[in-house]
């Protein structure tokens, strides 16, 4: 009898890898579902692991030594979705910083709508052949060193994880002098691993070129792990049941009362009666507590709303405190938007109006809304890299970037995402210095007019698979040559002829306009350069390099009635122009004593940074954020 069945057909290869980590950290243990499961894309791994774009060497830096790597294709470690998590194996932590690394890189080329490469070499930039200067894959390493740190290293090509012994007067939920692995806290690594993205996606992003530049980074980085959060169900309901449904307060509600009569010292007697800070808004808890801190190492509500921490806080952290607040602030307005109607139908049925406990459907609706409402600001920050000048970046630069890149996909805006980002930028002083006004469509970066410049023709958007390197090619020399053409009309000094004007990178992206179609635009970094001297009569003092720079956004534009593809059409042109008044904020800062917080400098870079010249070239390593110097202590 014969089959109607092909058995002879191979079997279609996995799509999704699922491995175990830790939600959080170890500190958490195993309750509220601190053992979670995450779902990769499917790549062929050898043992480390090691993958297309991410490779684990555990090299233990303290002790000397090699630990083995783990097989992730292992059949008895695949058909348990990986190892179990523990301190104790240093093949999960490999598993661990591989994981949640990968997890962060797969939800950036998610919500950008395309693959993203790590920093690339001069040659890759210009669309010539790669020098070998770029990360081709991002090493991790989980144990490089005996320290309280962790850090990305452009130098070093990859994240280098420090652990350390917890205090022993003021552990938190640690043991007392326990070692400590920043490799298994989950928001350490999407933080560290968010650096290393936005260096790829961004070639001077790590020129401390004002305050808000370090500032800016660190504050980006908390943002994408925080979101994280949010992901996480059963702690989310847990929060929920705790604050009844305020996900925003900084301490949730102990599992038991507190019964004493009114006179009486109201102190917690047992554990369960003390309050918690609350895990959705802290980051790094179990470093934050090994260090001696309460709680975690920060929150995402630590600067409320005023006006005047901007006009003092200059430390990168601090100051990016102060940007997270701002955006999470928006964020729980939206939140608070999006299930207030529950809340009414749940007072109309008789519930209280400061509920503490709240209905299992009701804690199920909010932490769906909770979640939703997380990834749309996930998206729209990471979106907003696009829609950024390519050179010193400022809070403000930002700000009309989130406006612009989420105008661009949802113009009607009916929720009032826009308007609440707005309102907690204000009310935390953080203004837009190039806007005419506080208003949405001054706030947006300009259109560019029709017939205002020339259209980029025979330019390749390629697939969303990416460009070939013929295509690359192709494009860089179309690019460099219209750029160069056009320098006048797009604000660069056209003394050099050009040749001082280079393309770092070009994007192409693919993403669902608000049509419903395909949309297909190419993001464009243009930078000029030029050599200041700090001071123009004393050539000793030395130079720096001064950058001014536009993102171009390009659309593809849809074929026409007889089946031809008209010209490109260029969007926007986002700048931050070689303008004298942004040279002398920049030598400024970098000859005061405000620049050592990101590279080490004690009284300002001009003794350090060499002359112009050939026979005594630039240090421009010197301008470049200092990772390790600015997470000591992380």
């Amino acid at each position: 009898m014969k089959t109607i069945y092909d058995v002879t057909t191979a079997v279609s290869p996995p799509t999704q890898r699922p491995l175990k980590v830790y939600a959080f950290d170890p500190s958490a243990g195993y309750l509220m579902g601190n053992i979670t499961t995450i779902s990769l894309n499917y790549e062929k791994l050898l043992p480390g692991p090691v993958g297309k774009k991410l490779a684990v060497v555990d090299f233990d830096g303290s002790n000397r030594t090699y630990y083995q790597p783990v097989d992730l294709d292992d059949p008895k470690i695949l058909i348990q979705g990986g190892i179990d998590p523990t301190e104790s194996d240093p093949r999960f932590h490999q598993q661990m910083v591989y994981a949640v690394a990968a997890e962060t890189l797969q939800r950036f080329e998610t919500a950008l709508g395309r693959s993203i490469h790590w920093r690339i070499s001069e040659g890759e930039g210009r669309g010539a052949k790669a020098t070998g200067d770029g990360i081709p894959v991002l090493l991790l390493l989980p144990h490089a060193m005996y320290q309280a740190n962790a850090f990305y290293s452009p130098k070093a090509r990859g994240i280098l994880f420090g652990y350390f012994r917890a205090s022993t007067t003021r552990p938190g939920n640690n043991f007392p002098g326990q070692t400590v692995f920043t490799c298994l806290s989950h928001d350490i690594i999407a933080h560290e691993t968010t650096h290393a993205i936005i260096d790829g996606i961004r070639k001077y992003f790590t020129e401390p070129t004002n305050i808000d530049v370090a500032a800016f980074h660190e504050a980006f980085a908390d943002l994408v792990a925080l979101f994280r959060h949010f992901s996480h169900k059963e702690v989310l309901l847990d929060t929920l049941q705790k604050t009844g449904g305020q996900l925003y307060r900084a301490y949730v509600k102990p599992d038991a009362r507190i019964d004493e009569p009114d006179d009486a010292k109201k102190t917690p007697d047992i554990q369960a009666q003390i309050p918690a800070a609350n895990p959705l808004i802290q980051l790094a808890q179990q470093f934050g507590q090994a260090s001696g801190l309460r709680a975690g190492l920060r929150s995402a509500l630590d600067t409320p709303p005023n006006s005047d921490d901007i006009k003092v806080k200059t430390e990168p952290h601090d100051r990016g405190s102060i940007l997270v607040a701002a955006v999470f602030d928006a964020y729980f307005t939206i939140y608070v938007r999006r299930t207030r109607d529950l809340f009414r139908i749940y007072r109309a049925g008789g519930g209280s109006a400061h509920p503490e406990d709240l209905p299992g459907p009701l804690a199920e609706l909010l932490a769906r809304e909770a979640s939703r409402t997380a990834s749309d600001f996930f998206t729209i920050c990471a979106r907003s890299l696009d829609y950024c000048p390519p050179v010193d970046i400022t809070f403000g630069d930002f700000l009309r970037a989130l406006i612009t890149a989420h105008y661009d996909t949802n113009p009607a805006d009916p929720e009032g995402i826009r308007d609440a980002i707005m309102q907690a930028f204000r009310l935390r002083g953080i203004v837009a210095e190039s806007a005419k006004f506080f208003s949405e469509d001054a706030l947006r970066w300009d259109r560019v007019r029709p017939g205002a410049l020339k259209p980029i023709t025979e330019l390749v958007f390629g697939d969303p698979n990416g460009l070939t390197e013929k295509e690359k090619n192709a494009n860089g020399g179309i690019l460099r040559q219209y750029v160069r053409e056009n320098a006048a009309a797009l604000g660069f000094n056209t003394a050099k002829n050009g040749e001082d004007i280079e393309v770092p990178s070009f994007h192409p992206t693919f993403r669902i306009g608000p049509d419903g179609g395909l949309k297909v635009d190419m993001v464009i970094e243009v930078v000029q350069t030029s050599q200041v001297q700090f001071d123009q009569e004393n050539e000793k003092a030395g130079s720096f390099p001064f950058r001014g720079g536009v993102t171009l956004i390009v659309a593809q534009q849809p074929l026409d009635e007889q089946g031809r593809r008209p010209d490109p059409q260029i969007r926007y042109v986002i700048h931050n122009r070689p303008d004298e008044k942004r040279q002398r904020r920049q030598q400024h800062y970098l000859a005061s004593g405000m620049a050592k917080h990101v590279h080490g400098a004690g009284t300002g870079l001009a003794a350090t940074c060499g002359k112009e010249g050939a026979q005594e070239p630039v240090n421009e390593s010197r301008f470049q954020i200092d990772f390790g110097l600015i997470h000591g202590g992380v």
